[in-house]
């Protein structure tokens, strides 16, 4: 019985709805949605499912018909997750091969609000216009397997490919903004969050992690996110890999801020 009511709790089957209207009792999976219930993850009818639209709302279900191209979901009841008390942004450089699919996982797993994918001057990869929608609608797949995993009820914005000067100059959009160096003047993130603490009186609720790529960032790019208030934070003794040092920042960051809010 108590097994029952804990796999009932807590169900394996996770899938994504947009609403079509506010108030309903039955939820109808899109075509891809349902196969991947149905036929990938073989769910039958009377098995629970959590339904969820990525900004927070989750319905509470069971599949009554398992229907791989419109799955019929019965609403049990319906809930709203409460947002982080903080927003971290990665600008991150895009990488060669798939290893920006690896990030983006990683960075929904972990709680990011926004992804901005940059070009900068090492970038290697260049991606026309055609190229660049194929790639944020795999990262955007990507991103929302990997909050089907984890059960996270939030999917982050996945912006289009920007150059970093721009990103560089939204730094105003934010209350902090950090940039990942290896220069030996960079200090740690906890230096950098206990002095914007000791400035403002608060922890900081939206943060913006620059991440560059493999080469790193140039000495002109970094003077230049410095000239716009990007602080330079060291993430260690080592040089990470761009992937590496993604999620490395992320999750330190995360950590303190949770820790401070």
């Amino acid at each position: 019985m108590s097994g029952a009511l804990i796999h009932f709790i807590m169900p394996d089957f996770r899938s994504y709805y947009s609403p079509t209207k506010s108030d309903t009792t039955t939820l109808i999976l899109n075509a891809e949605e349902s196969h991947h219930l149905v036929v990938v993850n073989r769910a039958e009818a009377g098995d629970p499912v959590i339904a969820f639209n990525g900004k927070g709302t989750e319905w509470i279900c069971t599949l009554i018909k398992s229907d791989k191209k419109a799955a019929h979901l019965n609403v049990i009841s319906v809930t709203t997750a409460s947002a982080l008390p903080f927003s971290i942004t990665l600008a991150q450089a895009l990488p060669k091969g798939t290893h920006m699919d690896d990030i983006v996982r990683k960075a929904t797993e972990l709680g990011v609000t926004c992804i901005i994918p940059i070009n900068t001057e090492r970038t290697q990869v260049k991606l026309e216009s055609d190229r660049s929608e194929r790639k944020i609608e795999k990262w955007q797949n990507a991103s929302l397997e990997a909050a089907k995993q984890c059960g996270n009820p939030w999917l982050p914005e996945i912006t289009g490919l920007q150059e970093i000067k721009s990103v560089v100059e939204s730094a105003q959009k934010y209350d902090l903004c950090l940039i990942a160096s290896l220069e030996k003047s960079s200090v740690s993130l906890k230096l950098v969050l206990s002095l914007f603490e000791k400035k403002s009186g608060r922890s900081p609720k939206t943060v913006l992690w620059l991440i560059g790529p493999e080469g790193d960032f140039t000495p002109e790019e970094l003077a230049y996110a410095k000239q716009h208030g990007f602080e330079s934070v060291t993430l260690g003794p080592l040089v990470l890999r761009c992937e590496t040092a993604a999620i490395s920042a992320i999750s330190i960051l995360g950590y303190e801020l949770q820790n401070r809010s």
